[in-house]
Order: C-alpha cells, then sequence, then structure tokens
C-alpha cells in the first residue's frame, strides 16, 4: 500500500474558499499601496546566502532554509571535513544559496543592483512568500506571504507618517481594531547609554523585546545572563514600565535622556511622528511602547508594530527604519522605511472574528443546469452573453440527473441556477431559480443578468 503523502511542518494547502479569502487579504492591500503611489516588483525565491547570511543576526541566520548545490556537492570537501561532522561548515561548503528569510534584505540587493534604472525616492511593494525555519506553532508558519512597502532614498518622516496611516487604512477596510505600537531604535540606544551598557544594545533589545511572552522577571536574568550589571537592570526597570499618555511617556523620556545626544534625537522623531499622525484623527489606537524593540539588527529609528485586540495572536504587521542596509550592498548613504502585513496572520484574524465579506469569498455566482445536447448548445449562447456581463457563470459538462447537479449547486454555495428545457428555448428565455429562496421566474437573458447583479 502507498504511503499516504504528506507536506512538510509549517506549510499548508489552501482551499478555492481559503484563496478566495486571501486574494481578499492581498488586493485591499494592494489597492491601499496603490493609494499612497506605491509600486509592485518581485524577486527570487532563492538568494545567494552571501546576500542573507548576517543581516538578521545570529539567531535570524540560524533561521535561514540553505539550499544544497546541485550536482557533485561533495567534491570539493575533504574527507577530515566530511567525518567532523560539523553541520555549519559543511553546509557553508555544499550550500551557496537560500530561502529568503524576509522581503526587505532582497529588496536593498535589488535596489543596489538596479540602481541606474530607479527613480529615488523609490517606493515599492511586494507581495510574496518567505520561508524560516522556526518551530511551527499556532500563528508561526515556516512558509508564509508577506505584504511589504518600503520607501528608499528618503530621510523624510514623513515616509513614518503614510505608512502608519496605510496600516490604519488597511485595518480599518478590514474591522479589525488594532492597537498600532511605535518606538525607536535611538532612544532604546540612549537609554543603554544612560544605564551605562551602550556596547550592550543589541543584548538588551532582544530581552525586551519579550517582556509580552515571558515576562518581566524572565528579562531581567536573560539580561543578567548576558552579563549586563544588576545596578544597570535596575535602572531598567521604570524605563521598561513607563506608562500614562503618549505625551506623558515623550515628558518623561525627555529628562530620562537628557545626557543622551541620540535619545533625544529618538524622542523628537517619535514626538513629530505621533503630533503629525494625530491631526489625522485615525480609526486605530496609536501607542508610545519602549518595550517594543524587534531584534532585526537593521532598524535604526522608528520601529512599529500592530497588535490585533479581539484576538490572542502575535504581531500582525511589522516594520521600521534602516539607514545602513544597502550600505552592505556597496551602496551606502540610502536610507529607507518599511511596514510588512503578515498576510498568514491576518487570514487567522479575519477568519476568527468572521469578517470576510460575502463578495469576497463568493466564487461562481450562476449555474447552468445540463439536460442534454441541444439544451447545452443553447445554454452555452446564453453563458456567453451573461460572462460578456461580468457575471461568473459556468455549465454542468455532463448531463447528469438533476440532484447531482443541484447537489453541485448547493457544494459550491452557487446563489443562482438556470434551467433550459424545450419550452425556454421555445420562448428564448431562461428559467431562474434563486437557490436560497427557492423563487423561480422565467426570464430573458438580458433580465436574468440584472437579476443577479441586483
Amino acid at each position: 500500500m502507498a504511503a499516504k503523502p504528506g507536506i512538510p511542518k509549517g506549510t499548508r494547502d489552501f482551499s478555492p474558499v481559503e484563496m478566495a479569502k486571501r486574494n481578499y487579504i492581498f488586493n485591499t492591500i494592494r489597492d491601499v499601496y496603490h493609494l499612497y503611489g506605491f509600486q509592485q516588483i518581485e524577486t527570487p525565491a532563492m538568494e545567494m546566502l552571501s546576500t542573507l547570511m548576517g543581516k538578521y543576526g545570529e539567531e535570524g541566520d540560524k533561521l535561514l532554509f540553505k539550499i544544497q548545490n546541485s550536482g557533485d556537492y561533495f567534491s570539493g570537501l575533504t574527507d577530515e571535513e566530511l567525518l567532523s561532522r560539523n553541520a555549519a561548515k559543511l553546509a557553508a561548503k555544499f550550500c551557496e544559496k537560500g530561502l529568503r528569510y524576509d522581503l526587505t534584505v532582497p529588496f536593498a540587493r535589488y535596489v543596489v543592483m538596479h540602481r541606474d534604472e530607479i527613480t529615488f525616492p523609490f517606493k515599492r511593494y511586494q507581495i510574496q512568500p518567505v520561508w524560516r525555519a522556526d518551530r511551527p506553532q499556532k500563528g508561526r508558519y515556516r512558509e508564509f506571504y508577506q505584504c511589504d512597502a518600503d520607501v528608499v532614498g528618503s530621510d523624510s518622516l514623513l515616509n513614518e507618517v503614510e505608512l502608519m496611516q496605510i496600516i490604519d487604512t488597511v485595518f480599518n477596510r478590514f474591522g479589525i481594531r488594532v492597537c498600532i505600537k511605535i518606538n525607536n531604535r535611538k532612544i532604546l540606544t540612549g537609554i543603554a547609554e544612560i544605564i551605562g551598557e551602550a556596547d550592550k544594545i543589541v543584548d538588551i533589545t532582544v530581552a525586551i523585546d519579550k517582556l509580552d511572552k515571558i515576562g518581566l522577571g524572565n528579562v531581567n536574568a536573560e539580561l543578567k545572563e548576558k552579563g549586563i550589571s544588576d545596578e544597570a537592570i535596575a535602572k531598567l526597570q521604570p524605563i521598561i514600565l513607563l506608562s500614562g499618555t503618549n505625551e506623558e511617556k515623550l515628558s518623561t523620556l525627555k529628562d530620562v535622556l537628557a545626557g543622551s545626544e541620540i535619545g533625544q534625537k529618538g524622542v523628537e522623531e517619535s514626538e513629530f511622528i505621533l503630533k503629525t499622525l494625530a491631526a489625522f484623527n485615525l480609526k486605530n489606537e496609536m501607542e508610545l511602547d519602549l518595550t517594543l524593540a524587534r531584534g532585526l539588527n537593521y532598524y535604526t529609528g522608528a520601529i512599529f508594530e500592530v497588535k490585533a485586540l479581539d484576538v490572542q495572536i502575535g504581531s500582525i504587521t511589522g516594520g521600521g527604519r534602516y539607514d545602513n542596509l544597502t550600505g552592505v550592498f556597496g551602496m551606502p548613504g540610502i536610507s529607507g522605511v518599511g511596514i510588512s502585513f503578515g498576510a498568514d496572520r491576518i487570514f487567522d484574524v479575519l477568519n476568527q472574528l468572521d469578517l470576510y465579506p460575502k463578495e469576497a469569498v463568493n466564487g461562481t455566482q450562476l449555474l447552468f443546469i445540463n439536460f442534454g445536447e441541444k439544451e447545452a448548445a443553447f445554454s452555452l449562447n446564453a453563458l456567453a452573453k451573461v460572462r460578456a456581463a461580468g457575471v461568473r457563470a459556468e455549465i454542468f459538462p455532463d448531463s447528469s440527473k438533476m440532484k447531482k447537479q443541484m447537489g453541485y449547486a448547493n457544494a459550491k454555495n452557487i446563489p443562482f441556477v438556470a434551467l433550459v428545457g424545450e419550452n425556454e428555448m421555445n420562448e428564448n428565455k431562461v428559467t431562474l431559480k434563486n437557490m436560497e429562496t427557492g423563487e423561480q421566474v422565467l426570464v430573458a437573458v438580458e433580465e436574468l443578468i440584472k437579476k443577479i447583479k441586483k
């Protein structure tokens, strides 16, 4: 007996209904990106490992899916290397490519390679899958889609403001209530300076970013484990737990970070973004959250994260400002800022809250029942007119029993069925049946189109 087929953990198949829902997500995000002047690009699923490695920190590098070289990949290896069983070293020898971990680093590579064709500031969006060799769990997959928008070639904080408006607009269209959290890497750097641990900024941000997941006690334990002094950890507590309105937090930070030039710069940037957005009456809450650190090493300014308010799930959108990303590819001085919608998590949230509009997930609107050769020929002619008018329609391909054909319509949630027999053909009309009410009416094709479009 053949083994039952399966798919890798952390990946999923999607049914036609699920794909309709996913396309609703992608199209909604795409439409909002277009409103703000973003243009679409695509990059390959695999990149050179030299492009990807070292851009996501030590933890990120471990989560890269590496692709084995084709051909005789053992030819360049000595027996000693093979017998060492050192997985990392061996992988470095026979894997030159990897699946992309996100869309930001490939985008930076794209900008550098196509710099002579690009008009700056360059506003691009990208909707493609990414892969991470992570432990699968609820809301976390090994293969998932990201929907990124980035602006490169501009230092203006108006870009951050517009990206927050995009986030607010998208989630308002979805009907999902969210909290848009904002922080600034410069504030975090200033805090590290003030507590006397400037060289431990990465360790500090990685630890405090886990506050929601592991709690304050475990964050402090991790900080201590990383060699941060008890005195510095004590100084950090009131800053991590800072509460109040955004204005109150900013006021406190101005005092706390008075001795840090970079920290003050971060406060100024955050204040500008929050004050500018306050004038637009966003539908969703904006919160300055000092525990938001996002462990990725390339952020240098504002950092963003979006949490759904009515569903227990991780971040559903994130992003931030990066100044040095293209520099690693030999093109320094290009600043950028971007956001990324987590389409798979948004899919789960919309499912849990049952927020998909009917028209977004319905497929075929009309099914012509097949009673035989002559009837099918008449139906095909009517079907062409119906489709030309923009109605999604099909004909059952076989002249099977009526029960089977009606069962097909029910299984696919087709709201209308067209019946064509000898009487209908003689009158050049169609009997239209509403599958929900059971009502039947004899109509000309033009009238049928109007009724369905209502």
